[in-house]
């Protein structure tokens, strides 16, 4: 039975097409997923599946049915009896679509209180049975929280609650696996192939196609708003016929792609002698350490006013040239020990030495001028800048705290983004003027500013599409070969991991189980929770 229909669908914003006459059909009890690059149209054609595609937007199919219900007719009152109730949307970023004013057991009951007959009491309990159901670690705690007081990935885990907590019989999943840790990533693939096997649809829209491999019927695959190539999920994987998708399954960072180049270019603009294709990248000796990690120790309190540890005996070094990741659990203390060393949380125990120089005791002026010497590049680029601001603004704040003289900066901020392959007609953009993979050579290009010996990386490429992302890894070791910088590399992608990474430490509950060189620990790991990830890693053939 057909429980979706779209027949040449068409979304244009201002007269121009994002999405342009597309057409497919989801089964009952079948997967489809849509595949492509960030502009593809990919999201615009989930939202507006569900009557959310935007002001200024005009929407025409020649035919666009769920269960048979014309859809183009609804009206928003008629909108509001679907959403939610008969079809679940779990969009890509949790932090803005869940209320920061509600706790999330509260936005959970709320779906259930319109959609189901189920009492008070009966509510609060299937909340938690549907957080414990996606992987939510004390779901009676976590029910009580605000998103903001979650890790990425347990928002992610809560928002994919809510839209399956009326038992909809069509589920669109807008990267539902972006934030998530392996481990969790293959609990939630587990749950929404179970949901498939109690006669639910999914419409899952994804960037990670080893994902996509594990779940999906068939494939969709979008350029410039079109559908390039279609059809089952093995054939279009093991033999791709589009030039395209080809290109989508060559830049996907894994054991094998370690040395080489993802994006297919020669290298950014601005960096000299950079190599091209497959040919191995030359990597630096690793030098003097430039970061020291001893016993590190941090607790929090949670709202049940328990202590909870973060981060337990925590140690490490770094080198000059040289990239070491960090792997885990959301919750494991990932961020909190890249905070620690940042210098931006004080442990309750244990130091970190920046070039000799701890933290410990610094004055703010001190602090300052070591701080220069360590930057940091986020995942959220448009939380990480100021949107009213322009790049060159951006980059020029960065250049004045660095202590360059005004006449100067223009030229170094060009100076910077030819570093990260841009140019000076990106001077006068704004954050939102720029796509997602500009925005974080920009932010690379702010990190340079004060010429640091590291540069923290917390999930850097995690919410770029795949080709993008290869672009940015590769971006990340010309700059490292051109200046020596070293990075902590904090991903839940062990694929990047292994392709971008030196060493890689490995953490749980707080504390390092397992460390070495990312050949000999993905390879030969000794750690039961070290095998537990490596097993977990999704593989690009389909099931």
């Amino acid at each position: 039975m057909t429980v979706l229909r779209v027949e040449n669908l068409r979304v244009e914003f201002g007269g121009s097409p994002v999405v342009d006459g597309i057409s497919f059909e989801v089964q009952r009890g079948e997967c489809l997923a849509l595949v492509g690059e960030s502009g593809s149209g990919k999201s615009v054609t989930a939202r507006t599946l569900v009557g959310l595609t935007g002001e200024g937007s005009r929407v025409g199919a020649d035919e666009l049915t769920f269960a048979g219900q014309d859809l183009t007719r609804l009206r928003e009152r008629d909108w509001r009896g679907i959403r939610g109730g008969r079809i679940g949307f779990v969009l890509q970023d949790a932090l803005v679509s869940l209320d920061p004013l509600r706790k999330v057991g509260k936005e959970i009951a709320e779906v259930l209180a319109a959609h189901t007959r189920l009492s008070g009491t009966e509510r609060r309990d299937r909340v938690v049975e549907l957080l414990a159901a996606v992987g939510v670690p004390e779901p009676e705690l976590r029910a009580r929280q605000l998103p903001h007081e979650l890790s990425g990935g347990l928002r992610q885990r809560a928002l994919i609650a809510t839209a399956i907590a009326a038992e909809p019989e069509l589920i669109i999943a807008d990267e539902p696996t972006t934030a998530l840790d392996v481990t969790i990533q293959a609990q939630v693939i587990g749950l929404l192939a179970g949901l498939k096997n109690q006669d639910r649809s999914l419409l899952i829209i994804s960037h990670d196609l080893a994902v996509v491999a594990r779940l999906a019927d068939r494939v969709a695959v979008m350029k410039d708003g079109r559908i390039v190539e279609h059809g089952p999920t093995h054939r279009v994987l093991a033999r791709p016929e589009h030039e395209y998708t080809r290109q989508l399954l060559a830049a996907i960072p894994a054991e094998h792609t370690k040395g080489t180049r993802l994006s297919g270019s020669t290298g950014s603009a601005g960096l000299a002698g950079s190599a091209g294709g497959s040919t191995p990248p030359v990597r630096r000796a690793a030098g003097d350490v430039v970061v020291r990690a001893e016993g590190i120790g941090k607790s929090f309190r949670g709202p049940d006013g328990k202590d909870r540890a973060a981060v337990q005996e925590v140690s490490f070094s770094l080198r000059a040239a040289e990239t070491v990741g960090i792997v885990g659990e959301s919750g494991s203390g990932k961020t909190t020990t890249a905070r620690i060393t940042l210098g931006l949380t004080e442990p309750d125990s244990g130091s970190v030495e920046v070039h000799g120089q701890g933290w410990a005791g610094l004055g703010s002026a001190a602090r300052r001028a070591l701080r220069r010497d360590i930057q940091v590049v986020y995942q959220d680029t448009l939380a990480a800048f100021d949107p009213r601001y322009t790049v060159a603004k951006v980059l020029g704040e960065a250049l004045e705290v660095s202590g360059v003289p005004r006449k100067r900066r223009r030229e170094r901020a060009v100076e910077l983004l030819e570093l990260v392959g841009l140019g000076v007609q990106h001077l006068e953009r704004r954050p939102l003027q720029l796509s997602g993979g500009q925005r974080q050579r920009v932010a690379i290009a702010r990190a340079l500013a004060p010429e640091p010996a590291v540069i923290v990386c917390d999930e850097p490429v995690s919410a770029l599409d795949v080709s993008v992302q290869a672009q940015v890894l590769d971006l990340l070791e010309d700059v490292q070969r051109e200046t020596g910088v070293a990075y902590l590399f904090i991903s839940h992608d062990l694929g990047v991991i292994y392709h971008a990474c030196d060493r890689v430490l490995v953490m749980k509950d707080g504390r390092v189980v397992e460390e070495g060189t990312v050949e000999k620990v993905f390879r030969t790991p000794e750690h039961p929770y070290t095998q537990e990830l490596i097993a977990a890693i999704p593989k690009l053939t389909a099931a």
